[in-house]
């Protein structure tokens, strides 16, 4: 079965428009990166540098330095599909940051964006 082309998008090109979803309902790009650097544990200037080298999300994800397991505690739908249903590793892990997104542009607050166990 052939690999959906999210996985050999760049992180950065997908990142520019995560940003801009941010930015027009009044949330920040520090706001976007806090939440990118607790689903995937890099730090700043780890996410730079995948920001950089145009990382693919496939191996943005697989090169992340800690994934959060609370990231299991989101559930919802996202793009018409329940987050608890995927079954393919690397595209929950993609929707679980499409749903954080969302959750920020919706104008949730941080503390209940970055789920704790």
């Amino acid at each position: 079965m052939a690999k959906h082309r999210i996985y050999t998008t760049s992180f950065a090109s997908v990142y520019r428009l995560y940003v801009a979803k941010g930015e027009k309902k009044g949330r920040s790009k520090a706001e976007v990166d806090q939440i990118i650097c607790w689903l995937t544990g890099y730090d700043h200037s780890g996410l730079e540098a995948q920001l950089e080298q145009q990382t693919d999300f496939e191996t943005f994800f697989a090169q992340a330095p800690a994934m959060n397991p609370a990231r299991s505690l989101i559930k919802g739908m996202i793009c018409g599909v329940r987050i608890e249903e995927i079954e393919e590793p690397t595209m929950r892990e993609i929707r679980y940051l499409d749903k954080l997104v969302d959750e920020l542009a919706r104008g949730k607050t941080m503390d209940k964006i970055l789920r704790q166990p």
